[in-house]
């Protein structure tokens, strides 16, 4: 298992490292010169493991483990000999059936599996875990700034039931479960806090939080609420964050990693002008330019020294951009028209075939 020569180099581990978050923070533990030990479900499937494997470094730094959140102790392997572990690893079905299950009991199992391994391994220095916006601010009426001490309501998420509302709750008893295991094990244990996370992406499928930014572009309708007043970070900037943490020594607690706010509306009319042949619509039911921006403060993680490098425009650009590349948007609507015009015409037999077509029927 172990293929790489574990050098001088320190050695972390990072938990869900298929994914978009996890995929881009190993490429840049790489890039730091750390030994990394990723944890996928299965390191055979080439569909779900390429991107990490073509990575700079892959191939002296980089070993593939197999370990699941359903599965406990499938981590201790992983996590023993290393000094630090990025727990990224979790469920994001938001149109489960059975969420209890599904997403609920595997997250926090699973915190408490690699907390558990954690406590095994007795190399372990530090633990960061990614946590969720939706542990902060989902209540009835929204505050104008959050900070680290603010915590959403559980009682409302689970008697409201909105898009997202396994995720919340998941997030929400993971980190509490952690926090107490921690502790009561001496465990050092950071949560980083993101809010919706955009930018571009390594792995080859569309993740999950940007069928959220970019829901004004393919009319998701479902997924408005969640960006009405939203609040953004680069993912560049939250992989960063996490080594940033990881390495400072005298960090402690939660941290958001927020980097910008935007209502629904505003965010619209930015990818209307940058991208009009998506005719994004600017016209959202109760949202008007009396909407107020709700903030999330990040002046913790900022008075610690970190720095954001990206701005708004930047996130979606490079998210849409990665999208197209992959595949993963549809067509520009003038393009779709044009297209259908096409089609109609070849069906009237109002266009000729294409040369290629007409030599292989043997007409040229």
């Amino acid at each position: 298992m172990e293929a790489v020569t574990e050098c001088d180099a320190e050695t972390v581990c990072a938990t869900g490292a298929a994914g978009f978050i996890g995929s881009w923070l190993v490429m840049r533990l790489l890039e730091h010169g750390y030994v990394v030990r990723a944890t996928v479900r299965d390191p055979e499937n080439m569909k779900k493991v390429k991107h990490l494997l073509d990575l700079p470094k892959a191939d002296t730094h980089l070993t593939l483990w197999k370990a699941d959140l359903l599965v406990d102790g499938s981590f201790d392997e992983a996590i023993k000999g290393c000094t630090g572990v990025f727990h990224v690893a979790t469920p994001m079905d938001f149109e489960s059936k059975d969420p209890e299950n599904e997403v609920i009991k595997p997250t926090i199992d699973g915190m408490l599996s690699i907390m558990r391994a954690c406590a095994k391994a007795k190399t372990v220095r530090r633990v960061v875990f990614t946590s969720s916006a939706g542990t902060i601010n989902v209540e009835e009426h929204q505050q104008s700034v959050y900070d680290e001490t603010c915590s959403s309501d559980m009682e409302f998420i689970q008697t409201k039931k909105m898009t997202g509302w396994m995720y919340f709750v998941s997030k929400m008893l993971a980190e509490q479960a952690a926090w107490k295991f921690a502790k009561e094990n001496n465990i050092d244990f950071i949560s980083i806090i993101p809010t919706l996370v955009v930018g571009p992406f390594l792995m080859p499928s569309m993740p999950p939080s940007l069928v959220t930014a970019l829901s004004p572009i393919t009319g998701n309708e479902a997924h408005y609420s969640i960006i009405k007043q939203g609040q953004f970070v680069h993912l560049d900037d939250l992989c960063n964050a996490h080594i940033y943490l990881f390495e400072h020594p005298k960090a402690e607690g939660r941290y958001i990693c927020s980097s910008h706010d935007a209502t629904i509306l505003s965010l619209a009319k930015m990818l209307r002008e940058k991208y009009p042949e998506y005719n994004v619509s600017t016209e959202f039911k109760d949202v008007d330019e009396s909407l107020k921006i709700v903030s999330f403060s990040s002046k913790k993680l900022m008075d610690s020294g970190f720095e954001f490098k990206y701005n708004l425009e930047d996130m979606f650009v490079g998210a849409i951009e990665t999208c197209r590349e992959k595949g993963l948007l549809p067509l520009p609507v003038e393009k779709n028209h044009f297209l259908g015009a096409i089609e109609t015409c070849r069906g009237k037999g109002l266009l000729p075939l294409p040369m290629e077509r007409n030599h292989v029927n043997g007409t040229i």
